[in-house]
C-alpha cells in the first residue's frame, strides 16, 4: 500500500481526529466527509476501534502500512512497554524531528525538506525521512539553505517547542536531547489498542 497523499483534512474528518495535531481540520466541519457525513455514525466493533486507532497514528506520522508494521515489530524488540516504544521510534524519525524543531509546520512538509537535501544530521546531509535519530544528534538546516522562506516562516509561526528538543537559533540547529516521555505526546491515542490490533 502506497503512502496517502490526498487531503489531510479529509482523513482527519473521517477518523474524527486531528492528524495535524492542531485541530484545524475539525474546526469548521467536525463530522465525516461525504453526503452522509453529518449523520449519526454506526457503532464500531472491537476490531473497528482497534483499526481506527492504528490508522490515527499511521496517518499522523505519514507512514504507509508496511513502514508502520515494521516500526511496530522493531518496537517489540525493545525493553519496556510495546506501545510506548512504538511512539519513541516514531518520534525518532528524522522527518518528525524536523517538524518538532519547527522547520516545517507539518510532517509532510518536513519530509519534503529532508527529501530535497536541505537537512543535515551531525553535519552530514541526510535525505532519508525514515532515518532514525538518536539522543544527542544535532539536526540542522544545511548552511546554504538557511535563507529558505518556508523555513523562516515556519519558525516564526512556532509557538512552543517540545521539551525533548533544544534549539540554537544562531546555528539553525536542534538537538534531540532524549527520547520523549509518553505524557509529552498526544493524549488522544490509546496505543494499547494498536498492540491488540497487531496481536489479534
Amino acid at each position: 500500500m502506497s503512502r496517502y497523499t490526498d487531503s489531510s483534512y479529509r482523513v482527519s474528518r473521517r477518523l474524527g481526529f486531528s492528524t495535524l495535531e492542531n485541530g484545524k481540520e475539525l474546526a469548521k466541519k467536525p463530522f465525516a466527509p461525504g453526503i452522509h457525513g453529518n449523520k449519526k455514525a454506526k457503532k464500531l466493533s472491537n476490531y473497528g476501534v482497534q483499526l481506527q486507532e492504528k490508522q490515527k497514528v499511521r496517518f499522523m506520522y505519514g507512514l504507509n502500512e508496511k513502514q508502520f508494521r515494521k516500526t511496530f515489530e522493531d518496537a517489540g524488540k525493545l525493553k519496556g512497554v510495546h506501545g510506548e516504544n512504538l511512539f519513541k521510534l516514531l518520534e525518532s524519525r528524522l522527518d518528525n524531528i524536523v517538524y518538532r524543531i519547527g522547520f516545517s509546520t507539518t510532517r509532510r512538509g518536513a519530509r519534503q525538506l529532508v527529501n530535497h537535501g536541505h537537512i543535515t544530521v551531525n553535519g552530514k546531509k541526510v535525505d532519508i525521512p525514515s532515518y532514525r535519530c538518536k539522543p544527542g544528534d544535532v539536526i540542522a538546516i544545511k548552511e546554504s539553505d538557511r535563507e529558505l522562506a518556508i523555513v523562516k516562516s515556519s519558525l516564526e509561526a512556532l509557538s512552543k517547542r517540545v521539551d525533548f528538543i533544544t534549539y540554537d537559533e544562531s546555528k539553525m540547529a536542534g538537538t534531540y536531547v532524549r527520547y520523549p516521555e509518553r505524557s509529552e505526546l498526544n493524549g488522544e491515542i490509546n496505543e494499547a489498542l494498536i498492540v491488540e490490533y497487531y496481536n489479534r
